[in-house]
């Protein structure tokens, strides 16, 4: 008669029947989520009609639709323009929410509650768009890359996450001990609390990264010069050149037209999420511990 290791896993059935469910569940789920993002990478390669139904294999492969927007001559300068406004962005606004957040999270802040208060007043109340716009406009900043990365470089509910996250994740006893051996503020934050902190600070970097490769009505407000608009106001003008109503005499022609905007569509989504798409599996695995755990203590 075999012995039960000491080691060994015993299922009941009621435990059996509920991971097989968990399974299934799961399953479906990723299907429901991964199918939408193949059908459009495959569309955008398709070179024969636009994919219907189920099917996710195109006819013939083909770069038409990629080859459709890079023809055009701004798409190269608005890639450029959106990773200089996402990395500058993204750091000025890292600097900004690390800055605000640290004070917060300190017990002994004299002021932290009327701050705290303020911060959150921001997030229910603005000044409205026209107000903004001649506020930027005063202090010249109305077409320029600053009008981009400069308003808004603040999220007050990512400073608040960050905040969290400094309060229950940080010991206390750490800056004690810090303040023992002579550590000043400068050096206890930057050399302690953010090493400590690189979940936060990744997940945070990415919530603004998303953000700002994303963002495309500030530009569409605040700046006129063609060469400074970011990717996402490009391709809204690629697709607006070839989804223009124009009528053909010719039934296969207007066909065609119609298969060149289907394919420019589906390249456009594929070259506007790539980047992103490329970013999220490397930061993917401190969500839960940047996030959740930030956000449940404190």
């Amino acid at each position: 008669m075999k012995k039960r290791s000491k080691n060994a896993v015993w299922y009941t059935r009621g435990d059996v029947a509920f991971l097989v469910v968990d399974v299934l569940v799961l399953s479906a789920l990723f299907v429901v989520v991964l199918y939408p993002l193949l059908f459009v990478v495959s569309s955008s390669f398709s070179g024969g009609s636009v994919l219907t139904g189920l099917s996710l294999i195109p006819e013939r492969i083909s770069f038409e639709g990629y080859r459709a927007v890079f023809e055009y001559s701004y798409v190269w300068s608005g890639y450029r323009n959106s990773v200089i406004y996402t990395v500058l962005g993204t750091a000025i606004a890292m600097v900004t929410t690390i800055l605000c957040a640290y004070p917060l999270s300190r017990t002994d802040f004299r002021f932290g509650k009327y701050a705290m208060g303020l911060c959150v007043f921001t997030m229910y109340f603005s000044g409205g768009l026209i107000p903004t716009y001649i506020w930027i406009k005063n202090m010249g900043l109305l077409n320029s890359m600053w009008a981009i990365v400069l308003p808004g470089a603040l999220s007050v509910y990512n400073m608040i996450v960050m905040r969290t996250y400094f309060g229950s994740q940080i010991p206390k006893e750490l800056r004690e001990s810090a303040q023992i051996d002579g550590c000043g503020e400068w050096r206890y934050l930057v050399q302690i609390v953010l090493p400590l902190s690189g979940a936060v600070l990744a997940v945070v970097t990415l919530y603004y990264a998303v953000a700002r490769w994303n963002a495309y009505f500030d530009s569409m407000i605040y700046l006129q010069d063609r060469s400074l608009l970011p990717l996402q106001n490009i391709l809204r003008e690629v697709m607006i050149v070839n989804t223009s109503n124009t009528l053909y005499t010719d039934v296969e022609a207007q066909a065609a037209a119609e298969q060149r905007a289907e394919l420019v569509k589906y390249s456009m989504i594929v070259i506007a999420s790539a980047p992103m798409m490329v970013l999220y599996p490397f930061v993917q695995k401190f969500f839960v511990k940047g996030v959740m755990l930030g956000s449940v203590k404190g």
